[in-house]
């Protein structure tokens, strides 16, 4: 007889299951760029003997600063939230009181730029950004090389209107620059790209640093280049001319001289383009007329420019003009409150400037900025230079760093009034090093992919493989010196400038 126990069915349990600890994805700062921002500042509070020319509030000022910088260049957090998060620092931990912290967000120059922001969106939604480039594209574009100075005399003949080149790069030239690779069959992330499309692109961005250069309000740097000179005790008499005239005669050389050695170096594989006419003429058929949106945009931004040249006679600050042209642009109804408040660049840009400024201001009024420019000055004394050599020495420097640097603006916040600084310690003439050191901060916009916003969208475009950007951004960054060196040192002899 069986056993009954032994013929029951036998179920077998399953293992227990593991519980499994869920995390929600983390939404705020990036944890290692934050940890390595905060540790800088620390090593270099705590760690780092403070020299004794200088308080203990200073150094902790500069400690504060290097984070900041850090930060910048490492990207914790968007550039806007990290700079309020390091301003916050300096008012909790006392370094600052609450308005030497916040004093620099009254200052005209900041304004200027916010204001200069807001043009740019009009230019954008009237079309006239547009209808200017197609009008150059039209009449210059039967063949590859006269279309790319169709795109580039276009893009510094808007210049003046839109203080960023990374506006006009991603919201006029690059989709241009786009319909017409499309055109001729230039498609981007394959062999086609190097037909037409690589070579707009790379001339488009080489070009646009000297197009940057050749305007004061141009690019937001140069605005902030000049404040922070003014703060080391510079003079710029008639800042809008003052600028145009210095950069003119070396900036429209590099104007003209870049298409053509991209031509030879880096050769599109059509040359003749006789599509990209009528595409133009095409596209200006379907805008049509100009229409009076773009009549007030043109006739309000050549007054402001009119204001912005005889400032100096009309005893009109630039902002003011700036703020002039806004306001009818608003009363006019080309652009409404809404535009304004939608232009997140520009009050982020108010945000972060004002704090970069805020604390360079501070740095120099603790007597950092002067103890750091001493002392290298002082070393390059020992080397018996004259102050030209000790020049040249100090700009290349400020030149080739940028390969640490993702933004021209954290370049300029960090480093042009120390350079500046030590410029004026090496007995260099004020303007002029104040001028020169600006102008490299637009000349180095091109160096890398991520050495500026504008390079990050003409590389993003996928038309030049990374090897080339870095090959060509050396090329023409050396070339831009020479032009600039050459062109320029004559040209600003005659203008009495040392």
């Amino acid at each position: 007889m069986s056993n009954p126990s032994s013929e029951l069915p036998t179920t077998t349990r399953p293992p227990p299951r593991r519980r499994r600890f869920s995390f929600p994805s983390w939404k705020g700062a990036k944890p290692i760029p934050l940890a390595i921002s905060i540790i800088i500042g620390l090593v270099f509070r705590f760690a780092v003997p403070k020299p004794h020319q200088l308080t203990t509030k200073a150094w902790q000022l500069l400690a504060i600063f290097l984070a900041t910088i850090a930060g910048l260049v490492l990207g914790p957090l968007p550039v806007g939230a990290w700079a309020f998060v390091c301003l916050t620092v300096t008012v909790v931990t006392k370094t600052l009181t609450f308005a030497a912290a916040f004093s620099a967000f009254t200052n005209e120059v900041i304004w200027l730029i916010v204001t200069s922001f807001f043009f740019s969106r009009g230019f954008i939604k009237t079309g006239l950004g547009d209808r200017i480039a197609l009008y150059f594209v039209s009449w210059l574009g039967k063949n590859t090389l006269g279309l790319s100075y169709g795109l580039v005399l276009s893009e510094a003949a808007i210049s003046p209107a839109i203080p960023s080149t990374t506006a006009r790069a991603g919201g006029i030239f690059l989709p241009i620059i786009k319909s017409l690779a499309v055109t001729a069959e230039s498609h981007p992330k394959d062999g086609s790209a190097k037909k037409l499309g690589a070579y707009l692109v790379q001339s488009q961005i080489q070009t646009s640093s000297s197009s940057s250069a050749l305007f004061l309000t141009a690019a937001a740097q140069n605005l902030l280049c000049l404040k922070l000179a003014e703060g080391l005790g510079v003079k710029i008499p008639s800042k809008w001319v003052t600028w145009l005239k210095v950069a003119c005669l070396p900036a429209v050389v590099s104007i003209m001289v870049t298409p053509v050695v991209l031509y030879k170096i880096f050769p599109p594989e059509m040359k003749d383009t006789p599509d990209a006419p009528i595409m133009a003429k095409r596209r200006l058929e379907q805008m049509g007329k100009i229409k009076r949106d773009q009549w007030l945009m043109l006739i309000v931004m050549l007054l402001t420019v009119g204001l912005w040249i005889a400032g100096e006679a009309l005893k009109l600050a630039s902002v003011i003009a700036a703020m002039l042209g806004l306001s009818l642009l608003l009363a006019l109804g080309v652009l409404d409150w809404n535009d304004c408040l939608s232009e997140k660049s520009a009050w982020d840009t108010l945000a972060w400037f004002g704090v970069l400024i805020g604390m360079a201001t501070q740095l120099t009024t603790l007597g950092v900025v002067d103890w750091m420019s001493k002392g290298v000055a002082h070393f390059l004394g020992s080397l018996s230079l004259h102050w030209s050599g000790a020049f040249c020495i100090l700009q290349a420097a400020y030149f080739f760093i940028h390969y640490l640097f993702a933004s021209q603006t954290g370049h300029v916040a960090a480093l042009y009034s120390a350079f500046l600084g030590m410029c004026l310690a090496s007995k260099a003439p004020g303007l002029f090093a104040a001028l020169v050191l600006g102008y490299n901060t637009n000349l180095f916009g091109a160096l890398t992919h991520y050495s500026s916003g504008q390079a990050a969208v003409y590389y993003g475009a996928g038309y030049v493989e990374l090897r080339d950007v870095f090959k060509l951004g050396i090329i023409i960054a050396i070339m831009n010196i020479i032009i600039w060196a050459v062109v320029g040192v004559g040209w600003w002899k005659i203008l009495g400038l040392y």
